[in-house]
Protein backbone atom coordinates (compact mmCIF):
# COMPACT_ATOMS: atom_id res chain seq x y z
CA UNK A 1 0.00 0.00 0.00
CA UNK A 2 2.64 2.42 0.53
CA UNK A 3 3.71 1.83 -3.23
CA UNK A 4 -0.08 2.66 -4.21
CA UNK A 5 0.94 6.27 -5.11
CA UNK A 6 3.66 4.78 -7.45
CA UNK A 7 2.02 1.78 -9.61
CA UNK A 8 -0.71 3.92 -9.77
CA UNK A 9 1.26 7.33 -11.55
CA UNK A 10 0.24 5.82 -15.34
CA UNK A 11 -2.98 7.69 -14.32
CA UNK A 12 -1.88 11.24 -13.41
CA UNK A 13 -2.96 13.58 -11.15
CA UNK A 14 -5.60 15.53 -12.92
CA UNK A 15 -7.22 13.96 -15.93
CA UNK A 16 -10.48 13.44 -16.52
CA UNK A 17 -11.40 11.10 -14.08
CA UNK A 18 -10.03 12.84 -11.44
CA UNK A 19 -11.63 15.66 -11.77
CA UNK A 20 -14.96 14.19 -11.75
CA UNK A 21 -14.42 12.84 -8.68
CA UNK A 22 -12.54 15.76 -7.14
CA UNK A 23 -16.08 17.70 -8.43
CA UNK A 24 -18.53 15.00 -7.85
CA UNK A 25 -17.55 14.71 -4.02
CA UNK A 26 -16.86 18.39 -3.28
CA UNK A 27 -20.43 18.82 -4.54
CA UNK A 28 -21.49 16.55 -1.94
CA UNK A 29 -20.79 18.68 0.92
CA UNK A 30 -23.20 21.26 -0.25
CA UNK A 31 -26.10 20.07 1.58
CA UNK A 32 -23.76 19.11 4.25
CA UNK A 33 -23.56 22.64 4.79
CA UNK A 34 -27.36 23.19 4.58
CA UNK A 35 -27.68 20.79 7.22
CA UNK A 36 -25.93 22.08 9.52
CA UNK A 37 -26.96 25.46 10.11
CA UNK A 38 -30.35 25.02 8.64
CA UNK A 39 -31.48 25.37 12.90
CA UNK A 40 -30.99 29.02 12.63
CA UNK A 41 -33.25 29.62 10.31
CA UNK A 42 -36.16 26.82 11.56
CA UNK A 43 -35.91 27.14 15.03
CA UNK A 44 -35.16 30.95 15.41
CA UNK A 45 -37.34 32.77 18.20
CA UNK A 46 -39.53 35.76 17.22
CA UNK A 47 -40.66 38.40 19.42
CA UNK A 48 -44.09 37.39 20.75
CA UNK A 49 -46.14 38.38 23.92
CA UNK A 50 -49.47 36.56 25.89
CA UNK A 51 -52.64 35.63 23.64
CA UNK A 52 -56.09 37.88 24.71
CA UNK A 53 -58.81 35.84 23.46
CA UNK A 54 -61.17 37.56 20.90
CA UNK A 55 -64.43 36.73 23.07
CA UNK A 56 -62.75 38.84 26.18
CA UNK A 57 -65.16 40.94 27.28
CA UNK A 58 -62.64 44.07 27.03
CA UNK A 59 -63.03 47.70 26.20
CA UNK A 60 -60.10 48.78 23.00
CA UNK A 61 -58.30 50.33 26.02
CA UNK A 62 -58.23 47.83 28.67
CA UNK A 63 -56.76 45.20 25.58
CA UNK A 64 -54.35 47.51 25.03
CA UNK A 65 -52.89 47.67 28.43
CA UNK A 66 -53.48 43.72 28.98
CA UNK A 67 -50.05 43.23 28.47
CA UNK A 68 -47.30 44.61 30.76
CA UNK A 69 -44.42 46.69 29.07
CA UNK A 70 -40.42 47.33 30.06
CA UNK A 71 -38.18 49.05 28.31
CA UNK A 72 -35.73 48.14 26.45
CA UNK A 73 -33.40 49.77 23.75
CA UNK A 74 -35.27 52.80 25.01
CA UNK A 75 -38.34 52.36 24.04
CA UNK A 76 -41.07 50.27 25.45
CA UNK A 77 -41.99 46.19 24.57
CA UNK A 78 -44.43 44.09 25.56
CA UNK A 79 -43.61 41.67 28.28
CA UNK A 80 -43.51 38.40 26.53
CA UNK A 81 -44.65 35.88 29.20
CA UNK A 82 -46.81 37.66 31.14
CA UNK A 83 -50.48 39.48 31.36
CA UNK A 84 -52.20 41.08 33.61
CA UNK A 85 -55.32 38.83 35.26
CA UNK A 86 -58.09 38.68 32.78
CA UNK A 87 -61.14 38.49 35.27
CA UNK A 88 -59.89 41.19 37.06
CA UNK A 89 -59.51 43.76 34.05
CA UNK A 90 -62.50 42.38 32.26
CA UNK A 91 -64.48 43.39 35.90
CA UNK A 92 -62.43 47.10 35.83
CA UNK A 93 -63.46 46.88 32.08
CA UNK A 94 -67.46 46.08 32.94
CA UNK A 95 -67.52 48.97 35.40
CA UNK A 96 -65.82 51.72 32.44
CA UNK A 97 -63.01 51.93 34.65
CA UNK A 98 -59.88 53.81 32.48
CA UNK A 99 -57.01 51.88 32.66
CA UNK A 100 -54.16 54.37 34.72
CA UNK A 101 -56.44 56.92 35.24
CA UNK A 102 -58.98 55.46 37.72
CA UNK A 103 -57.19 51.82 37.90
CA UNK A 104 -53.10 52.22 38.54
CA UNK A 105 -52.64 49.01 36.13
CA UNK A 106 -49.79 48.31 37.70
CA UNK A 107 -51.32 47.18 40.70
CA UNK A 108 -52.78 44.38 38.92
CA UNK A 109 -51.88 41.04 39.57
CA UNK A 110 -49.83 38.96 36.67
CA UNK A 111 -50.60 35.55 35.17
CA UNK A 112 -48.91 33.53 32.69
CA UNK A 113 -49.70 33.04 29.06
CA UNK A 114 -53.25 30.64 30.11
CA UNK A 115 -54.15 31.18 26.30
CA UNK A 116 -51.13 30.84 24.67
CA UNK A 117 -48.97 33.37 22.28
CA UNK A 118 -49.30 35.70 19.45
CA UNK A 119 -46.03 36.03 17.12
CA UNK A 120 -44.49 38.18 15.27
CA UNK A 121 -44.72 37.79 11.74
CA UNK A 122 -42.59 40.21 10.70
CA UNK A 123 -39.70 38.43 9.50
CA UNK A 124 -41.09 34.91 9.30
CA UNK A 125 -44.16 32.93 8.50
CA UNK A 126 -43.15 29.85 11.19
CA UNK A 127 -40.66 28.40 12.71
CA UNK A 128 -40.02 25.46 15.54
CA UNK A 129 -40.72 28.14 17.67
CA UNK A 130 -44.22 29.29 16.90
CA UNK A 131 -44.89 26.10 15.83
CA UNK A 132 -44.63 24.21 19.22
CA UNK A 133 -44.91 27.22 21.11
CA UNK A 134 -41.09 26.88 22.12
CA UNK A 135 -40.94 29.87 24.43
CA UNK A 136 -41.39 30.89 28.04
CA UNK A 137 -41.75 27.68 30.60
CA UNK A 138 -40.51 25.32 27.23
CA UNK A 139 -37.53 28.13 25.82
CA UNK A 140 -34.80 25.77 27.11
CA UNK A 141 -36.20 23.64 24.08
CA UNK A 142 -35.05 25.78 21.40
CA UNK A 143 -31.10 26.23 21.89
CA UNK A 144 -31.75 22.40 23.47
CA UNK A 145 -32.63 21.51 19.69
CA UNK A 146 -29.31 22.38 18.36
CA UNK A 147 -27.25 20.16 21.15
CA UNK A 148 -29.81 17.50 20.13
CA UNK A 149 -28.00 17.73 16.31
CA UNK A 150 -25.01 17.66 17.57
CA UNK A 151 -25.46 14.47 19.76
CA UNK A 152 -26.39 13.12 16.48
CA UNK A 153 -23.17 14.72 14.42
CA UNK A 154 -21.13 13.41 17.86
CA UNK A 155 -22.21 9.69 17.47
CA UNK A 156 -21.87 9.60 13.74
CA UNK A 157 -18.20 10.94 14.22
CA UNK A 158 -17.06 7.94 16.29
CA UNK A 159 -19.32 5.15 14.05
CA UNK A 160 -18.83 6.17 10.60
CA UNK A 161 -15.63 5.27 10.11
CA UNK A 162 -16.00 1.65 11.64
CA UNK A 163 -18.84 1.64 8.93
CA UNK A 164 -17.06 2.57 6.11
CA UNK A 165 -14.15 0.32 6.87
CA UNK A 166 -16.36 -2.80 7.32
CA UNK A 167 -18.33 -2.07 4.29
CA UNK A 168 -16.52 0.39 2.35
CA UNK A 169 -16.46 3.83 1.64
CA UNK A 170 -18.87 4.42 -1.69
CA UNK A 171 -21.81 2.80 -0.11
CA UNK A 172 -21.47 4.30 3.38
CA UNK A 173 -21.14 7.66 1.63
CA UNK A 174 -24.39 6.85 -0.67
CA UNK A 175 -26.35 5.48 2.39
CA UNK A 176 -25.17 8.06 5.06
CA UNK A 177 -26.65 10.67 1.97
CA UNK A 178 -29.69 8.90 1.68
CA UNK A 179 -29.85 9.74 5.92
CA UNK A 180 -29.56 12.79 5.73
CA UNK A 181 -31.67 14.05 2.95
CA UNK A 182 -34.73 11.37 3.48
CA UNK A 183 -34.55 12.17 7.30
CA UNK A 184 -34.73 16.26 6.18
CA UNK A 185 -37.80 15.49 4.27
CA UNK A 186 -39.46 13.55 7.22
CA UNK A 187 -39.11 16.21 9.60
CA UNK A 188 -41.61 17.84 7.68
CA UNK A 189 -44.77 15.82 9.26
CA UNK A 190 -43.41 16.17 12.68
CA UNK A 191 -46.60 16.50 15.04
CA UNK A 192 -44.54 17.81 17.92
CA UNK A 193 -41.30 19.32 19.09
CA UNK A 194 -40.03 15.44 20.68
CA UNK A 195 -40.31 14.02 17.39
CA UNK A 196 -38.80 16.75 15.54
CA UNK A 197 -35.64 16.50 17.56
CA UNK A 198 -35.40 12.49 17.60
CA UNK A 199 -35.46 12.84 14.02
CA UNK A 200 -32.93 15.60 13.62
CA UNK A 201 -30.18 13.49 15.51
CA UNK A 202 -30.74 11.07 13.06
CA UNK A 203 -30.53 13.82 10.31
CA UNK A 204 -27.03 15.27 12.27
CA UNK A 205 -25.74 11.54 12.30
CA UNK A 206 -26.00 10.72 8.71
CA UNK A 207 -24.73 14.45 7.96
CA UNK A 208 -21.44 13.96 9.77
CA UNK A 209 -20.80 10.72 8.40
CA UNK A 210 -21.84 11.22 4.85
CA UNK A 211 -19.01 14.22 4.89
CA UNK A 212 -16.58 12.16 6.66
CA UNK A 213 -17.42 9.32 3.87
CA UNK A 214 -16.78 11.85 1.17
CA UNK A 215 -13.46 13.20 2.72
CA UNK A 216 -12.07 9.74 2.97
CA UNK A 217 -13.27 8.58 -0.23
CA UNK A 218 -11.79 11.07 -2.40
CA UNK A 219 -8.59 11.19 -0.46
CA UNK A 220 -8.15 7.58 -1.15
CA UNK A 221 -8.88 7.93 -4.89
CA UNK A 222 -7.00 10.95 -5.19
CA UNK A 223 -3.14 11.34 -5.45
CA UNK A 224 -0.65 14.15 -5.61
CA UNK A 225 -1.38 17.41 -5.66
CA UNK A 226 -4.97 16.76 -6.50
CA UNK A 227 -5.48 14.90 -2.92
CA UNK A 228 -3.64 17.75 -1.05
CA UNK A 229 -6.45 20.28 -2.73
CA UNK A 230 -9.16 18.25 -2.25
CA UNK A 231 -8.50 17.47 1.27
CA UNK A 232 -7.25 20.98 2.57
CA UNK A 233 -9.82 23.17 0.52
CA UNK A 234 -11.84 21.41 -1.57
CA UNK A 235 -14.60 19.74 0.39
CA UNK A 236 -14.24 22.78 2.76
CA UNK A 237 -14.88 25.30 0.41
CA UNK A 238 -17.96 23.45 -0.74
CA UNK A 239 -19.28 23.19 2.46
CA UNK A 240 -18.67 26.41 2.91
CA UNK A 241 -20.74 27.47 -0.84
CA UNK A 242 -23.96 25.69 1.17
CA UNK A 243 -23.79 27.47 4.06
CA UNK A 244 -23.58 30.69 2.25
CA UNK A 245 -26.78 29.48 0.01
CA UNK A 246 -28.43 28.78 2.75
CA UNK A 247 -29.62 32.28 3.96
CA UNK A 248 -30.87 32.67 0.14
CA UNK A 249 -32.88 29.93 0.29
CA UNK A 250 -34.38 31.03 3.92
CA UNK A 251 -35.12 34.53 2.65
CA UNK A 252 -37.56 33.26 0.21
CA UNK A 253 -39.38 30.62 2.14
CA UNK A 254 -39.91 31.17 5.15
CA UNK A 255 -42.13 28.79 6.52
CA UNK A 256 -39.36 26.31 8.50
CA UNK A 257 -42.01 23.08 6.98
CA UNK A 258 -41.14 24.31 3.24
CA UNK A 259 -37.75 25.22 3.61
CA UNK A 260 -36.87 21.81 4.87
CA UNK A 261 -38.48 20.34 1.96
CA UNK A 262 -36.38 22.60 -0.20
CA UNK A 263 -33.53 21.39 1.61
CA UNK A 264 -33.99 17.85 1.07
CA UNK A 265 -34.30 18.36 -2.52
CA UNK A 266 -30.39 18.55 -3.41
CA UNK A 267 -30.07 15.32 -2.15
CA UNK A 268 -32.05 13.17 -4.35
CA UNK A 269 -29.55 14.62 -7.60
CA UNK A 270 -26.92 12.45 -6.10
CA UNK A 271 -29.13 8.83 -6.75
CA UNK A 272 -27.91 8.62 -10.64
CA UNK A 273 -24.21 9.64 -9.37
CA UNK A 274 -23.79 6.19 -8.38
CA UNK A 275 -22.57 5.25 -11.41
CA UNK A 276 -19.78 8.18 -11.63
CA UNK A 277 -18.22 7.87 -8.37
CA UNK A 278 -16.09 4.29 -7.69
CA UNK A 279 -15.38 2.61 -4.88
CA UNK A 280 -12.04 3.07 -3.39
CA UNK A 281 -9.14 1.37 -4.67
CA UNK A 282 -6.92 1.28 -1.85
CA UNK A 283 -10.13 0.04 0.76
CA UNK A 284 -10.27 -2.66 -2.02
CA UNK A 285 -6.61 -3.73 -1.73
CA UNK A 286 -6.97 -3.30 2.14
CA UNK A 287 -9.58 -6.25 1.66
CA UNK A 288 -7.47 -8.52 -0.90
CA UNK A 289 -10.05 -7.28 -3.65
CA UNK A 290 -7.03 -6.92 -6.42
CA UNK A 291 -9.25 -7.60 -9.52
CA UNK A 292 -11.82 -5.57 -8.25
CA UNK A 293 -9.44 -2.30 -7.65
CA UNK A 294 -7.53 -2.79 -11.05
CA UNK A 295 -10.85 -2.85 -12.93
CA UNK A 296 -11.31 1.00 -11.36
CA UNK A 297 -8.38 1.89 -12.21
CA UNK A 298 -8.35 0.60 -15.66
CA UNK A 299 -11.84 2.24 -16.17
CA UNK A 300 -10.35 5.61 -15.20
CA UNK A 301 -6.99 5.09 -17.36
CA UNK A 302 -9.54 4.99 -20.35
CA UNK A 303 -11.43 8.17 -19.43
CA UNK A 304 -8.27 9.92 -19.08
CA UNK A 305 -6.76 8.14 -22.11
CA UNK A 306 -3.58 6.82 -20.99
CA UNK A 307 -2.49 2.96 -21.61
CA UNK A 308 -2.52 0.65 -18.23
CA UNK A 309 -0.17 -1.86 -17.82
CA UNK A 310 -1.20 -5.50 -18.17
CA UNK A 311 -0.48 -6.07 -14.14
CA UNK A 312 -1.35 -3.02 -11.89
CA UNK A 313 -1.45 -4.83 -8.71
CA UNK A 314 0.01 -8.49 -8.13
CA UNK A 315 -2.01 -11.30 -6.73
CA UNK A 316 0.31 -11.75 -4.54
CA UNK A 317 0.44 -7.63 -2.80
CA UNK A 318 -2.77 -8.60 -2.33
CA UNK A 319 -3.19 -11.31 -0.44
CA UNK A 320 -0.36 -10.29 1.72
CA UNK A 321 -2.35 -7.40 2.70
CA UNK A 322 -5.21 -9.27 3.54
CA UNK A 323 -2.79 -11.48 5.46
CA UNK A 324 -1.67 -8.51 7.36
CA UNK A 325 -4.67 -7.20 8.47
CA UNK A 326 -6.58 -10.40 9.74
CA UNK A 327 -6.83 -10.81 13.16
CA UNK A 328 -6.24 -6.87 13.81
CA UNK A 329 -8.77 -4.81 15.65
CA UNK A 330 -8.43 -1.33 16.29
CA UNK A 331 -10.88 0.75 18.49
CA UNK A 332 -10.20 4.67 19.50
CA UNK A 333 -8.60 3.19 22.35
CA UNK A 334 -5.83 3.05 20.28
CA UNK A 335 -5.11 6.46 20.48
CA UNK A 336 -4.46 6.62 23.83
CA UNK A 337 -2.00 3.13 23.58
CA UNK A 338 1.30 4.85 23.50
CA UNK A 339 3.00 8.16 24.65
CA UNK A 340 3.49 9.86 21.63
CA UNK A 341 -0.33 8.92 19.66
CA UNK A 342 -1.61 9.90 23.24
CA UNK A 343 -0.14 13.22 23.19
CA UNK A 344 -0.96 14.12 19.53
CA UNK A 345 -4.87 12.71 20.06
CA UNK A 346 -5.11 15.41 23.17
CA UNK A 347 -3.45 18.03 21.66
CA UNK A 348 -5.39 17.60 18.50
CA UNK A 349 -8.85 17.32 20.93
CA UNK A 350 -8.11 20.75 22.08
CA UNK A 351 -7.53 22.13 19.37
CA UNK A 352 -10.65 21.03 17.74
CA UNK A 353 -12.61 21.56 20.89
CA UNK A 354 -11.50 25.16 20.91
CA UNK A 355 -11.75 25.83 17.50
CA UNK A 356 -15.53 24.51 17.33
CA UNK A 357 -16.82 26.17 19.79
CA UNK A 358 -15.95 29.17 18.18
CA UNK A 359 -16.48 28.17 14.57
CA UNK A 360 -20.56 27.36 15.84
CA UNK A 361 -20.47 29.29 18.53
CA UNK A 362 -20.14 31.89 16.05
CA UNK A 363 -22.23 30.71 13.10
CA UNK A 364 -25.34 29.50 15.22
CA UNK A 365 -26.02 32.70 16.85
CA UNK A 366 -25.74 34.81 13.65
CA UNK A 367 -29.54 35.37 13.85
CA UNK A 368 -29.41 36.82 17.39
CA UNK A 369 -26.64 39.78 16.28
CA UNK A 370 -28.33 43.40 15.24
CA UNK A 371 -29.35 43.70 11.70
CA UNK A 372 -31.10 41.27 9.53
CA UNK A 373 -30.89 37.56 9.96
CA UNK A 374 -30.05 36.74 6.63
CA UNK A 375 -27.77 39.20 5.76
CA UNK A 376 -25.72 38.24 8.96
CA UNK A 377 -25.72 34.52 7.59
CA UNK A 378 -24.69 35.31 4.45
CA UNK A 379 -21.86 37.48 5.70
CA UNK A 380 -20.61 34.91 7.85
CA UNK A 381 -20.76 32.38 5.35
CA UNK A 382 -18.78 34.48 2.50
CA UNK A 383 -16.44 35.49 5.28
CA UNK A 384 -15.60 31.79 5.96
CA UNK A 385 -15.72 31.43 1.83
CA UNK A 386 -13.20 33.88 1.19
CA UNK A 387 -11.04 33.46 4.38
CA UNK A 388 -8.44 30.36 4.49
CA UNK A 389 -8.97 29.98 8.84
CA UNK A 390 -11.86 29.22 9.03
CA UNK A 391 -11.72 26.43 6.19
CA UNK A 392 -8.72 24.98 8.09
CA UNK A 393 -10.57 24.65 11.34
CA UNK A 394 -12.67 22.42 9.95
CA UNK A 395 -10.90 20.79 8.07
Amino acid sequence: MRDYEKETAFLGTWGPFQRIVFFLLCASTVPNGFSAFSIIFLGDAVPHRCRIPEGANLSEAWRRAAIPTRPADGREEAVPCRRYRLDAIANYSALRYTPGVEVNVTDVELEGCVDGWVYSGEIYQSTLVTEFDLVCGDNWKQPFTSSIYFMGVLCGSFFSGQISDRFGRKPVFFVTMAVQTLFTAIQVFSPSWEVFSVIFFIVGLGQISNYVAAFVLGSEILTGSARVLYSSLGVCLFFAFGYMMLPLIAFFIRDWRMLLVALSLPGLAYIPLWWFIPESPRWLLSQGRVEEAEAILRMAAKRNRVPAPEIIFTTVEGEEKQKSTQGETYSFLDLLRTSNIRNTTLILFLVWWTLSMGYFGLSLNTSHLHGDPYLNCFISAAIETSLPSPLAWRC
